[in-house]
């Protein structure tokens, strides 16, 4: 059979989706019982970094080794990429040489290439268009705290970047509403997001529009890794899009706050809201953890029934 891919959000199904919170669950109790849960012993995970991370590259080289197996760390300037040879080359060699393969890069078409060569499974890390990882790990937090997600609404306040993207994607396939506000200049790219109709977001030009009503509010830096040289504009252009405790008032009463990490208090998000009761942005991170633990075990393994 073909590797399953993780490459966008939508490429696995609303049914392996489910399996993958149900496993999340199971697997993270474990965890916390301290019990021993090793399915991918004598595995092994490359991971390509092309972009610095922190919560990527300790989430999945902690997660491979809770799991049993062994992390492999590789920044460009480790591989022959930084001299050239060709993505698919890569591809082909890493690929008999591992199990798995987790890739945080520039263009999603990189890694789309990569995947189109390798013998293994494939999983996003990152790319300027998509963080799927991100998103699994944040539906997963907010069913843990509130339940189903599907008809809820998520009030999307920044920029229209790859988690940005993420989410648009998993309202289609879950069934709820995103309310995306962003300056102008920002807006929402259909076809980069990979999203063909608008029937689950509605865009606002107001900030404190679209958290009226929402059960999540979420935001992310205003300026992301590769769009360094634009950060004074987009401190002038986002300055009325820092997520406070006004906007916060306009959600509903029990909405939460998530942020993806790293934040910039007093920018993107106020200090009283990340630290205020509101915030889940700690479960999230560590839900990073155990979401994938569930991925590597699903693209290894296949379906797994404990």
């Amino acid at each position: 059979m073909p590797p399953k891919h993780f490459l966008q959000l939508k490429d696995f199904t609303r049914d392996e989706l489910d399996h993958l919170f149900a496993r999340t669950r199971w697997i993270k109790e474990r965890f916390k019982r301290y019990e021993i849960y090793q399915p991918l012993r004598d595995r092994t995970l490359a991971m390509v970094f092309e972009k610095a991370s922190t919560r990527t590259r300790v989430s999945f080289e902690a997660g491979m080794n809770q799991l049993g197996g062994i992390a492999i760390n590789l920044n460009r300037g480790d591989t022959q990429l930084s001299r050239g040879e060709p993505i698919e080359d890569v591809a082909r060699v890493i690929s008999r040489m591992v199990d798995v393969v987790m890739i945080r890069t520039f263009e999603q078409t990189i890694i789309e290439r990569f995947a189109a060569h390798s013998r293994v499974p494939v999983i996003n890390g990152l790319t300027n268009e998509y963080h799927p990882c991100q998103i699994l790990a944040d539906i997963y937090t907010y069913i843990e705290h509130r339940g189903s997600i599907a008809g809820r609404t998520v009030a999307w306040i920044g920029d229209s970047n790859n988690v940005c993207n993420t989410w648009l994607q998993a309202a289609v396939v879950f069934g709820f509403n995103v309310h995306v506000s962003t300056p102008p200049g920002y807006a929402v790219e259909p076809e980069r997001a990979g999203i063909y109709d608008d029937s689950h977001y509605v865009s606002f030009d107001d900030p404190m529009d679209a958290c009226r009503g929402a059960d999540l509010v979420t935001t992310d830096v205003w300026t992301s890794m590769g769009f360094e040289a634009e950060n004074e504009e987009r401190r002038r252009d986002f300055e009325h899009w820092m997520v406070d405790a006004a906007k916060m008032r306009e959600a509903k009463p029990d909405a939460l706050f998530m942020h993806c990490l790293p934040a910039h208090r007093g920018e993107e998000v106020a200090a009283e809201v990340i630290d205020g009761p509101q915030s889940v942005v700690w479960d999230e991170a560590e839900n990073r953890l155990h979401a994938q633990k569930a991925l590597l075990e699903y693209v290894v393994c296949g379906w797994v029934n404990p």
